[in-house]
């Protein structure tokens, strides 16, 4: 039988990921890592759960493993499994297995998307005990001091199915991320598209009348990912009014009377 580890190197970030930060999530993420307790990231889509992590990695300059939960997610997948190669069975680490071995931070993104199993996995490894039972393998990690486990999720979008049970949520130190206010939100947009500043502000400013149509039933407005996106396509000599549909507005919904709006609300900015 062989078993598979490879090393995290190539998951070091060397390069420092721009981020500006909104208040003290910073010095919290740090002091997290260095108690050894577990980070959870609560807050909508696309408004920088998943950049701050990568910088917090950075600073810490711990490697990052990111795991984009799903309905198919299970276990195995985040442990590992036995697969048959040939005439040899291998064992493969799975990336939270990986993670814990060589002390490295996992970051389960939007975690109520995974299989229920896979919440018991993580609790032994969410509290003092930081364990990781491997039981195909009658194993029991211990994580080292240098392991963190981060999980994302949005509060906002989940129904009473998928949500976070209590005994979870008790393990994890907390932090709400929402959208910054528009002049940071301009910032970051100018700075991750590359565009002006003037655009980037005008683009906020049709993502803060998005954000409005919630109690009209859109589930969510412009985030601040479909703001950069729509920045890109102008960069790259797509025009404002066609970047802005193709890149946000149908991006957010189908509903006719949605869009309908939305398209309003593109002619009233720009």
């Amino acid at each position: 039988m062989t078993f598979i580890q490879s090393s995290l190197e190539e998951h070091l970030i060397t390069e420092e990921p721009f981020y500006l930060p909104v208040g003290d999530e910073i010095e919290i993420g740090v002091a997290t890592y260095e108690r050894k307790l577990p980070l959870l990231l609560k807050g909508p889509t696309g408004c920088g759960k998943t950049r701050f992590m990568q910088f917090l990695a950075w600073r810490l300059g711990r490697p990052l493993i990111t795991v984009s939960c799903h309905d198919d997610l299970s276990t195995s997948d985040l442990v590992g499994r036995y697969l048959v190669k040939g005439d040899e069975t291998i064992w493969v680490d799975g990336p939270l297995t990986r993670a814990v071995r060589a002390g490295g931070i996992c970051y389960l993104d939007e975690i109520v998307e995974a299989r229920k199993d896979t919440t018991v996995v993580i609790h032994p490894l969410a509290d003092d005990r930081r364990e990781l039972p491997i039981d195909k393998l009658g194993q029991l990690l211990i994580a080292p001091q240098q392991f963190m486990l981060g999980v994302s999720y949005n509060p906002g979008y989940q129904s009473v199915l998928k949500d976070l049970k209590t005994s979870t949520r008790q393990r994890f130190v907390s932090l709400s991320f929402s959208y910054p206010e528009e002049s940071l939100e301009a910032r970051i947009v100018a700075e991750e598209a590359g565009i002006d500043l003037d655009l980037a502000r005008r683009l906020v400013r049709l993502a803060t009348m998005s954000r409005g149509l919630r109690e009209s039933g859109l589930p969510e407005g412009a985030s601040t990912r479909l703001l950069i996106n729509a920045g890109l396509l102008i960069k790259s000599g797509i025009t404002t009014r066609t970047a802005c549909m193709v890149g946000v507005v149908e991006s957010l919904t189908d509903d006719p009377d949605l869009l309908g709006s939305l398209v309003e609300m593109v002619d009233a900015v720009f």
